[in-house]
């Protein structure tokens, strides 16, 4: 066991942009000469098989690229830096850590903290103790996050220092983390410990868990409808769900993802697995900060990053955004992105990939796949086809669109035609569909109606089998008889020069049932223009949505706001703005 401080970080690589000299790692992070990374033999397991595990993705990489640069933690009051030996071996003192703790197989073990090298550890260490990973949405209120760690039964809680104070008062044993990676930090002590109690048994002195269909992770929903409820998803799932997204992102050694979604969000998409799969190097930045994106889009060999299409919007509207001397990919998720975010992305040197899914799927299950033809194509005819959802990852089974059911126990599901036209739910089934609602299981079956998962969302299925989405059922715009879609709203209102973000909800109408209201946030050298005047605002945004949407579908109000209620992710909450609406 090292006694001394740590050696200074020895990488095969590094970011230009950052010095890592000034950061040792602590001595138990150091891993043993003799390291080995195989774990102990399955015992009466057929020698063509192996139970599925994301957590070995860490073996492999420490295995191949040991002083790669696996995790940079730049921009924090205190920095640090790991490679993939070094990291693994703080993962395997996470592991032994819980044990000790008295974490047993499917306990569930909370996580409540920022993008961290804590979080990134949990990912990993969590499942290697055969726990289950309870990631914590840091926004929530304390009666929230009570609820969670009361309904998911966690038995400890690893928190970063800054959120601590939102713990409840309870008997369940919290790990602070100061996120300095150095001596006295607890949850650095806390790692030490699990290194003592390991006594050096290694990978092979950790049980191999032989069901790959237990559980690896429960998020918790937002809540929005009610009580947030618990998804529950497997390790075979994760590490499916992982690979997809490595391979649709082409993520490799050569990499470098920066973390500007939250992984505690969907457990990060399962991209905290599948950047390790692809051996490449991760920037983790513990909040969404313009500036510090755009430092390392600029000087840090960034190469992907993932974002709802208004985190996007944050990003080429920077006043430090210029054109990129390297490719950059953005994964966007959470809605379409509008032609205008995808120009001044590829302007920039920056080309988005839109995907779909949900927290039930392990977060995008489908892509939009570009063909070559759309390069030839203008921009907004381009936009039209990359805003459709596309078809499902190869893990995946394929994505259907169904008339809903007439009863909940139908278990006869009807495609809609492939006209583009015709609108039903979206449901699919298959290796990344969560397992199940924790501790709930009328809530299991009504979701699984059909022998599918029910996803809520609303889409027509074109000829090439590529879906396109309609809108959230619950944010169809009924006016007058007639269906009108938010985000079809959105996407037109968009367009109009001076509109930065856009939201558009129902609102109560006398005559007609329900019409759309626009909550629109200008662009920062249009407000001025409109400073004094929103009303003359309001007429000719209703007068470039007349020229694009049929009646029913054009704004009834026009609002413009300053900020525009939001997820941790940048996704609109549309159910802060119908709280809005209902009290005018």
């Amino acid at each position: 066991m090292p006694s001394t401080l740590g050696p200074p970080l020895r990488c095969v690589d590094s970011l230009p942009a950052i010095d890592l000299s000034s950061f040792r790692p602590t001595p138990d992070s150091v891993p043993p000469p003799n390291v080995s990374y195989q774990q102990s033999q399955l015992q009466d397991a057929p020698v063509n098989y192996h139970p599925l595990n994301p957590f070995t993705f860490i073996l492999r990489a420490a295995l191949i690229y040991s002083d790669k640069l696996a995790l940079a933690h730049p921009e924090g009051k205190h920095s640090a830096f790991y490679t993939y030996r070094i990291w693994a071996q703080r993962i395997q003192n996470l592991a032994y850590a819980l044990i000790q703790a008295g974490i047993r197989p499917g306990d569930r073990v909370a996580v409540l903290s920022p993008n961290s090298p804590m979080i990134a550890d949990a990912h990993f260490g969590v499942i290697a103790a055969r726990a289950i990973l309870t990631p914590i949405n840091t926004r929530l209120t304390s009666h929230e996050i009570a609820y969670i760690i009361d309904h998911s039964d966690a038995k400890l809680i690893l928190v970063d220092h800054e959120y601590s104070h939102l713990l409840p008062t309870s008997k369940v044993r919290a790990v602070v983390c100061h996120d300095t990676g150095r001596r006295g930090d607890p949850y650095e002590e806390f790692l030490s410990s699990g290194r003592k109690f390991s006594r050096e048994r290694g990978w092979a002195g950790l049980d191999v868990e032989t069901n790959e269909d237990t559980g690896a992770v429960l998020c918790y929903t937002s809540g929005t409808t009610g009580r947030p409820k618990g998804v529950l998803t497997t390790l075979r799932g994760t590490y499916l769900a992982a690979i997809a997204n490595a391979v649709e992102g082409q993520i490799n050694r050569q990499s470098t993802y920066l973390w500007v979604l939250p992984m505690f969000h969907a457990a990060g998409w399962t991209f905290p697995w599948a950047n390790v799969f692809g051996c490449a190097t991760q920037i983790i930045l513990r909040s969404v900060d313009y500036p510090l994106i755009w430092k390392h889009l600029l000087h840090s060999n960034v190469t992907h990053y993932c974002g709802a299409p208004t985190v996007q919007i944050g990003i080429v509207n920077d006043p430090a955004a210029r054109p990129l001397t390297r490719p950059v990919t953005a994964v966007v998720a959470g809605s379409a992105p509008t032609p205008q975010v995808i120009e001044q992305l590829e302007q920039l040197g920056i080309t988005p990939v839109h995907v779909y899914g949900l927290t039930y799927t392990y977060g995008p299950f489908t892509r939009c796949y570009d063909h070559p033809f759309w390069s030839d194509l203008p921009l907004t005819e381009r936009a039209r086809l990359m805003a459709r959802q596309g078809q499902s990852f190869a893990t995946a089974q394929e994505v259907r669109v169904v008339y809903p059911p007439k009863h909940d126990d139908d278990q006869d599901m009807v495609d809609v035609p492939k006209d583009g036209k015709a609108i039903g739910e979206v449901v699919v089934r298959g290796n990344i569909v969560m397992k199940e609602y924790f501790k709930n299981p009328e809530a299991t079956r009504k979701a699984f109606r059909g022998g599918h998962f029910n996803s809520g969302d609303l889409a027509v299925m074109y000829p090439d089998g590529v879906i396109a989405i309609v809108d959230r059922s619950k944010d169809i715009i009924i006016s007058g008889g007639e269906n009108a879609s938010s985000l079809a709203i959105e996407q037109e209102l968009a367009g109009h020069p001076h509109v930065l973000e856009v939201s558009v909800v129902a609102r109560p109408h006398a005559l007609w049932g329900e019409r759309p209201m626009a909550f629109v946030i200008l662009r920062p050298e249009f407000i001025s223009k409109w400073a004094m005047d929103h009303v003359a605002f309001e007429v000719e945004l209703k007068r470039h949505a007349r020229e694009r949407l049929p009646g029913f579908a054009c704004p009834e109000w026009v609002r413009i706001v300053e900020e525009l209620p939001k997820t941790s992710t940048g996704k609109i909450l549309k159910s802060s703005l119908r709280k809005m609406v209902a009290k005018l």
